[in-house]
């Protein structure tokens, strides 16, 4: 059964703004996650290894929200809020329970710009507002002569191929899916592209496999791609590199020596393959005219 859970804030506003994400704030509706990524970075002991078992709803979200948006709006403290930065907005439950929904009429009533990030087709529902939002919002003054929108989709994948999103991301979307929404979006006009956090070393970052994506997401029109190499945290049962390595070793074998190897050090992989992945990407987005930002 979904945890109900009571929160005092939802509205976060972040130190930094991200250089791709652009986000001043954060809202995220639901903690845990239904999509139980295996590399995700929220994993551990809090949320175990199935993450849908841990789910919760913030079910005073709306009335939270509502005073602090109330709150920043009179104050002329505009921002991009990002939904969402711990776990997805358009989880299946929010068929349910329309969270994200509402509080994206909040945010168009206090008329604050808008990123969704999301691996889910359930955001189709809500172009309505969305569009709203791109035309009503009030960017911050910093970004005003920068940015022509004011609501912006990301569609995060890790693989296109749908049978390697079943091993890493097994509750998410298929991918195939998330290509034919994210075609859906640019056909409605959003500003609109490609988080490929994480590409997945010796299975979807090699050149062949960089090639059919780029050619994939520019045929689409896609307005930007983010592209970024893993990260995996904790050595305990419910943590990132052990769900991860255990999936290698389960999946692909030949390459569980390797994977080791690349995080035998810390939680990144070392620098000559940070490098090396840094101008394959690079290479990449060139060929293919594909931006690196919002802007």
């Amino acid at each position: 059964m979904l945890n109900e859970v009571i929160v005092k804030s939802v509205l976060n506003k972040t130190k930094r703004r991200d250089p791709w994400f652009l986000d001043d704030y954060t809202i995220n509706p639901y903690s845990a996650c239904s999509f139980n990524c295996l590399y995700c970075y929220i994993r551990g002991s809090k949320y175990g290894e199935h993450m849908e078992d841990t789910l919760s709803v913030k079910i005073n979200a709306l009335e939270i929200l509502e005073r602090q948006l109330k709150n920043r709006a009179k104050k002329n403290q505009y921002g991009i809020i990002v939904l969402s930065s711990a776990t997805d907005p358009y989880l299946q439950v929010e068929e349910h329970y329309g969270l994200t929904r509402s509080i994206l009429e909040v945010i168009h009533h206090y008329r604050f710009p808008v990123h969704i990030i999301t691996k889910s087709d359930l955001v189709v529902r809500d172009f309505d507002l969305l569009k709203k939002i791109d035309n009503d919002a009030i960017l911050p003054s910093d970004l005003q002569s920068a940015l022509r929108h004011k609501a912006y989709i990301t569609f995060s994948f890790s693989t296109i191929d749908d049978n390697v999103g079943k091993i890493f991301e097994p509750g998410a979307t298929p991918p195939s899916k998330r290509l034919s929404t994210l075609k859906e979006t640019l056909q409605e006009k959003f500003h609109a592209g490609v988080s490929l956090m994480p590409l997945l070393p010796y299975i979807t970052d090699s050149d062949e496999q960089l090639e059919l994506m780029f050619q994939h997401f520019q045929q689409l029109g896609v307005h930007y791609v983010f592209p970024a190499s893993i990260t995996l945290f904790g050595d305990d049962k419910h943590d990132s590199k052990t769900l991860m390595l255990k999936a290698i070793q389960k999946h692909y074998p030949s390459l569980t020596e390797k994977y080791q190897k690349l995080f035998s050090f810390g939680h990144s992989p070392p620098s000559w393959y940070r490098n090396a992945f840094h101008k394959k990407v690079e290479r990449m987005t060139e060929q293919y005219h594909l931006k690196t930002t919002l802007m």
